[in-house]
């Protein structure tokens, strides 16, 4: 493993040592939550109003889900260096976790998983619940979010497809269900809450360049895990299990299903995800000092500074410029720079929005065309 200053993370892609999605009318209904008691109180002590207890049980919510989930195994060969720098090639395996969105046999992973190290799998193979194996082929994945479709033919088989429910929905403290493959343990469920929201490259450094906006769980997620379903009491997938701490026990990382979304169309259309930009380099205002925000005639705290405008690109060709607080994009509110960044990467090349502004004090609307994202280098890896 690698340590990232005191940080150490692994993607939950395990037992491989070295080497709006719309349904058909097939995404199954909302599985009935189990019963919950509510909290009482004795008059002696403070009353909680609305607070649920933890559900009698959860087995009505893995049996619902589990014969949507699969098991991913991927081959991939690998280029390593040998004695004397002679350069070699490998077969590894690796084993990840997947689940059914639609009856014709799409399905939702992470990339890692059928992409180990970098490399395309030579061959991928999904083991349903039933035990039934079927061949799988890639049909698109997108590295930064970590995000994979593949697909398999159901051959005459009812396939169950999971419902994608809302993360947005969902508070820290809500009961959560994780399904997966820990380890090569087949459709091992457990429990927990979401512990957090809102956790971002900096909180997880699996790339420089990654888009994350990850969920934070202590359901027990594990090697093998990886691109499993993370389902509320519901029943319904509110984010994809990706990446664990591995040295700190019980800390997992889901990719929120909303963003999940945004991205699948492309996917399914286009096999990969084209990024728009505005052309800046952002700061969120929070981090500006009292002093700064006097001098720019800013106030509060929610919003994007604008620190660098690339010349020639759209926000200079449309006249924005440093020191601009930008605090709406195309309609919506902007709070954080990672909702910028987020906005302006997936609203679509040469699509022509409103940026509304706050320049020396003065609001202000600028209509910016947006361009491509170039590439910002290869990705940079994390050993299993």
């Amino acid at each position: 493993m690698k340590h990232l200053g005191s940080l150490l993370l692994v993607l939950a892609l395990g037992a491989c040592g070295k080497p709006e999605v719309t349904d058909d009318g097939g995404a199954a209904a909302s599985a009935t939550a189990p019963p919950t008691t509510t909290a009482t109180a004795s008059s002696a002590a403070p009353v909680m109003t609305g607070v649920t207890m933890a559900p009698l049980s959860f087995a009505p919510i893995a049996k619902q889900a589990d014969p949507s989930v699969v098991t991913v195994n991927v081959i991939v060969t690998q280029e390593i260096e040998g004695w004397g720098g002679r350069k070699m090639r490998r077969e590894g395996k690796g084993l990840g976790t997947g689940f059914i969105i639609n009856k014709d046999g799409t399905i939702l992973t992470n990339n890692h998983v059928v992409a180990e190290g970098g490399n395309e799998a030579q061959s991928i193979s999904v083991k349903l619940s039933d035990g039934k194996e079927l061949p799988a082929r890639v049909v698109g994945r997108d590295q930064p979010t970590d995000i994979a479709v593949i697909h398999i033919e159901p051959k005459g088989l009812t396939l169950q497809p999971l419902p994608l429910g809302d993360s947005d929905a969902m508070e820290v403290g809500d009961w959560v269900v994780a399904i997966g493959n820990p380890f090569g343990l087949e459709h091992t469920v457990s429990q927990g809450i979401v512990s957090a929201k809102g956790r971002t490259k900096d909180d997880v450094p699996l790339d420089p360049a990654g888009f994350y906006d990850f969920m934070q769980t202590d359901a027990s997620i594990n090697p093998g895990n990886s691109g499993g379903p993370l389902l509320n009491l519901r029943g319904e997938v509110i984010a994809i299990n990706s990446a664990i701490r591995a040295n700190a026990n019980g800390v997992g990382f889901a990719i929120p299903i909303n963003m999940v979304k945004q991205l699948v169309p492309m996917l399914l259309r286009d096999g990969k995800v084209s990024r728009s930009a505005l052309g800046v380099r952002i700061a969120d205002l929070r981090e500006l000092s009292e002093d700064d925000k006097k001098e720019m005639k800013i106030t509060g705290d929610k919003g994007a500074v604008v620190e660098y405008v690339a010349g020639g690109g759209p926000a200079d060709r449309a006249g924005l410029k440093v020191g601009d607080l930008i605090t709406a994009f195309d309609g919506k509110e902007v709070a954080k720079g990672k909702e910028l960044q987020w906005m302006a990467s997936t609203t679509g090349v040469g699509k022509s929005v409103t940026v509304h502004v706050v320049r020396e004090g003065k609001p202000q609307d600028i209509k910016v065309t947006l361009g491509v994202l170039e590439a910002t280098g290869p990705r940079r890896q994390e050993p299993r």
